[in-house]
């Protein structure tokens, strides 16, 4: 279909409006457009915004497809309300070269669900030692912008040091996995209260809060970007807050499970909530939300992290860490951001879209719905509430958090560049 027409549509949550796509772009938007021949799309009481964009998806393509692949991932994705994400590099092999940049960039256009911008590894096979192929990665095809070791922490302060002079040269960044080893070793779940009562080896805050704290000065030193990666703790926010306030070139993300889920879930012994970083208290949910709202962290970051059955269904202890995010996102972002008054829908714009694609300097993506842009669209209908039900999930794994759970908000149609990937609530 070259001409689409949405029709009653509330623009980033504004008043209804039309909104004719032609070809790749956007055509006009107003209001009663006359658009002959044109497929119409009834949108009243819908919310259109700009294509969403993730910047943390582990897509385990190569090495780990029996997790997910780069179509089931990009499926997933676009089922979500995604035209892009950003695939992270602990695969097998590590994606520390142009060569597999290139090859999961490939995979990416030939699933043609959603961009597929993949990140570089900042070390050799994520081992922290030594510097991997930063510059080889930023001129290859893939166009790689930003860097991380993500599983995995930099812990090393001279490669990260050197990691932020090196990605200065080109605008890159380094998204940082903020976890201090040496105060994790045998750690399963956060450390406080509920560790004590369960008898679980306790990840303390402070084992995130002291690389940050480490990295936003390094990154002032250098006068380099430097990105935090699923932000967990309130303590982690006061720091990102006080960068900021001295202009440093900082910026964060949080997950959708950390904005609903809390350590108390740890009780049930279910290996779904087990997850790097781990599930924070209450009053952590309470400050990262306030710290969403008020741009302290800038997007939100889905961490889709697929496992196979077997990884999730045994004893916590065995179990991997990691839940997959990408089709649950929005409606997560819904309750615990928009129906709680901290965000509006420009808001949610602004978090998923366009702020994402500018910290990944992500061009036609993150881009307003206007004429003469990129028709990256995502049509949600917020007044939907059905429960989770991972059976009908398009990844290729089920380690949900939410099975069951009624949730709020549903992606009904998705635009990649004009043409639909999602009709209805289902793959086109």
């Amino acid at each position: 279909m070259s001409k689409v027409l949405i029709r009653g549509a509330r623009v980033l949550g504004g008043e209804p409006q039309d909104v004719l796509i032609d070809g790749e772009t956007v055509a006009e938007v107003g209001t009663d457009i006359d658009a002959a021949g044109a497929t119409v799309i009834e949108a009243e009481g819908q919310v259109l915004l700009p294509g969403l964009v993730d910047l943390h998806t582990h897509l385990r393509e190569p090495g780990r497809e029996d997790s997910e692949t780069v179509l089931t991932g990009t499926k997933a994705a676009a089922v979500g309300g995604f035209t892009a994400v950003h695939a992270m590099a602990n695969t097998f092999p590590v994606a520390d070269t142009a060569g597999v940049v290139e090859q999961v960039w490939r995979l990416g256009k030939e699933s043609g669900y959603c961009d597929v911008q993949p990140v570089g590894a900042v070390t050799v096979g994520l081992e922290g030692k030594q510097l991997a192929e930063l510059g080889a990665m930023h001129d290859s095809a893939a166009e790689v912008k930003v860097f991380s070791d993500d599983g995995k922490c930099v812990d090393d302060a001279v490669i990260m040091r050197r990691a932020l002079e090196y990605v200065k040269a080109f605008d890159g960044v380094v998204a940082q996995h903020a976890q201090e080893p040496r105060l994790t070793e045998g750690a399963q779940m956060n450390e406080g209260v509920v560790s004590a009562e369960l008898g679980l080896g306790g990840w303390p805050a402070v084992a995130e809060e002291s690389i940050i704290a480490r990295d936003v000065l390094l990154a002032a030193h250098v006068g380099s970007r430097v990105h935090i990666c699923h932000l967990s703790t309130a303590g982690s926010v006061e720091i990102v807050r006080w960068a900021k306030s001295k202009g440093w070139n900082v910026t964060a993300e949080v997950t959708p499970h950390h904005l609903l889920l809390t350590d108390e879930l740890v009780r049930s012994y279910n290996p779904v909530y087990k997850v790097n970083p781990p599930l924070r208290t209450e009053a952590d949910v309470m400050a990262l939300r306030e710290a969403l709202a008020d741009g302290t962290i800038d997007c939100v970051a889905t961490d889709h992290a697929p496992h196979p059955h077997e990884d999730k269904d045994c004893e916590w202890a065995a179990a991997a860490m990691g839940m997959v995010g990408l089709e649950t996102a929005l409606p997560v972002v819904q309750q615990t951001m928009v129906d709680t008054g901290l965000l509006d829908w420009a808001g949610v714009a602004d978090r998923m879209s366009f702020r994402p694609a500018a910290i990944g300097r992500l061009e036609g993506h993150g881009r307003p719905v206007s004429a003469g842009e990129p028709a990256n669209l995502t049509l949600v209908d917020p007044a939907y509430r059905g429960a989770v039900d991972p059976a009908g999930f398009a990844s290729r794994s089920r380690n949900t958090p939410y099975e069951g759970r009624e949730l709020p908000g549903r992606v009904t149609h998705t635009f990649l560049r004009g043409r639909a990937t999602v009709v209805d609530g289902k793959l086109a």
